[in-house]
């Protein structure tokens, strides 16, 4: 948050949208709370957020905003009732609740309909510090930790008034479906915890009232180099140089990392912790990076639990856990397994190996029996796939982009998209992609031109002249297609593949042959 707080104040647009993103919900159930309509509080919130942001520069500490922005909502909100001189309306519906068990059935539309009205005003009913947090952390998927932050109430009380309002509410509630919103959601799910991968699969977690706090893991060791111990101040404080200079991402927003692994320290403390990741490089690495920690632990009495999936029914071409509404996450709570020994030593042999710098470990993890880790060899194929190619010295990335520009995708994004659903087992993001392109447009020997005054995006601004840019092939980019010129023979930037680096101005001594799927060592 301090980063997105110090980005504010210098006037960044993302920043402001982080800031927007994470406290709209919290500050528009504090305005509802008073104003009592759905539309006085969506102004009132936007009116806040422009007072906030227009005396940023006043906030001593960035991380008393919480509590700072929720006594702004609160003045707003007493302003618009003085400008308005007369009373408020009662409580709408939650129109949310059911939402997608709807049906054109008139009858059980109305019966959805009273159920929501006797819904929202039993939670009306209820003293005013539990109508917050009930909203807040049922209806709007905000933490215990950050409605914490925000109300300025320890985690302890919290879990007590959500303790409380389920008791009054079941009492009081006759209806069996309304009664089923409540029934498996628990006081702030303690003992469990969820480890995830971005922020919009935590999202839909929090959404779906699945049990339990979550914890977003924020990496991506696809990209830059890795170790086996990523603590290691030195080689921390590299990989953060690094990122910062190819995907613009600020030092000290990539150490917030050091924050995170803290907490898995204590993580023993937990009766339960369930890991949720997909089956692509991306996922993989992290969550080889995870069950590697894990295994260095003593867990105790702690339970670790994975699910881990590469498709779902209900999805054509499934890519990620952000594609799933949060009833679809819903249904899949409990299906989750035991991470057994061998999954478990499986993971550390493929973090072991992936940031290996010895060419040879790599080689060696594919010949090993994986089948207790289900998508670990096909993402570690997609891994050593980005190695120079045999033929060209381009790596799968260099190779696809080229090859879809040829065919008339010319444009950036619908090239990210295209080659992102061509190689989906990289899941690879639009930062670690640009960089790609970057490096492909660099002189003295670049494969791909762009407009003279294009600016790549990276992790604090985007370009509109990017956007609308057009792409196309050098001419030594066709020989380099044409498998006529060896590009790796004349790249001239640092690369890292995993614990492999290909230093600057050498060529590489490891190939990957797409036919055969193996890994050629040049004498």
């Amino acid at each position: 948050m301090k980063s997105w707080i110090e980005g504010a104040v210098r006037g960044e647009p993302d920043a402001y949208e982080h800031l927007v993103k994470q406290f709209r919900g919290m500050a528009h159930t504090v305005a509802f709370h008073i104003l009592k309509d759905e539309f006085w509080a969506e102004d009132v919130v936007q009116e806040a957020f422009t007072e906030a942001f227009s005396n940023l520069n006043r906030l001593d500490k960035p991380e008393a905003f919480p509590g700072w922005f929720k006594v702004i909502v609160e003045r707003q909100c007493y302003r618009w009732l003085r400008r308005k001189l007369h009373a408020t309306i009662p409580v709408e519906e939650l129109s949310h609740i059911h939402k997608e068990d709807q049906s054109n059935d008139p009858e059980q539309l109305m019966l959805l309909k009273e159920q929501n009205r006797m819904l929202h005003d039993l939670i009306g009913s209820l003293p005013s510090s539990m109508q917050l947090v009930v909203d807040m952390f049922y209806f709007k998927g905000y933490s215990l930790n950050e409605i914490s932050d925000f109300l300025n109430v320890s985690i302890s009380a919290l879990k007590k008034r959500l303790f409380d309002a389920r008791k009054k509410l079941r009492r009081h509630i006759p209806v069996a479906d309304i009664t089923s919103v409540f029934t498996n959601l628990y006081e702030g799910g303690e003992g469990m915890l969820h480890i995830t991968n971005g922020d919009h699969a935590a999202d839909r977690i929090r959404q779906s009232r699945i049990q339990g706090d979550v914890l977003v893991w924020r990496e991506l060791y696809p990209f830059g180099p890795v170790s086996r111990d990523m603590a290691e101040q030195k080689k921390r404080s590299r990989r953060a140089a690094y990122l910062e200079c190819e995907l613009g991402i600020p030092q000290s927003v990539y150490l917030q990392i050091a924050e995170l692994e803290r907490k898995l320290q204590s993580l023993h403390k937990e009766k339960e912790i369930v890991l949720w990741f997909e089956y692509d490089l991306y996922d993989q690495t992290m969550l080889s990076y995870l069950l590697h920690f894990f295994q260095g632990q003593t867990l105790a009495d702690t339970t670790l639990h994975l699910l881990c999936i590469d498709s779902h029914p209900e999805i054509e071409h499934f890519r990620g856990l952000g594609q799933l509404t949060p009833k679809q996450i819903g249904r899949l709570s409990g299906t989750w397994h035991v991470i057994g020994a061998e999954e478990m030593e499986a993971g550390r042999l493929f973090w072991e190996a992936y940031t290996s710098p010895n060419i040879q470990d790599h080689i060696e993890f594919l010949t090993k029996d994986t089948s207790a880790y289900p998508f670990a060899h096909t993402a570690f194929q997609a891994h050593l796939s980005r190695l120079p190619s045999i033929k060209n010295g381009l790596g799968i990335i260099e190779q696809t982009t080229l090859e879809a520009i040829r065919e008339g995708i010319d444009h950036p994004y619908p090239l990210f998209k295209h080659v992102g659903d061509q190689l989906h087992w990289l899941g690879m993001g639009d930062l670690e992609y640009w960089a790609h392109l970057r490096r492909m447009s660099s002189e003295p020997n670049a494969l791909l031109s762009v407009p003279a005054a294009t600016r790549f995006p990276d992790f604090k601004q985007h370009s509109d002249e990017f956007r609308n840019a057009v792409l196309s092939i050098t001419p030594l980019g066709i020989q380099v297609l044409n498998d006529e010129v060896d590009w790796a023979t004349l790249r001239r930037e640092e690369a890292w593949f995993g614990g492999l680096r290909n230093e600057a101005g050498k060529e590489p001594r490891w190939r990957w042959d797409d036919t055969s799927k193996r890994v050629i060592v040049l004498e």
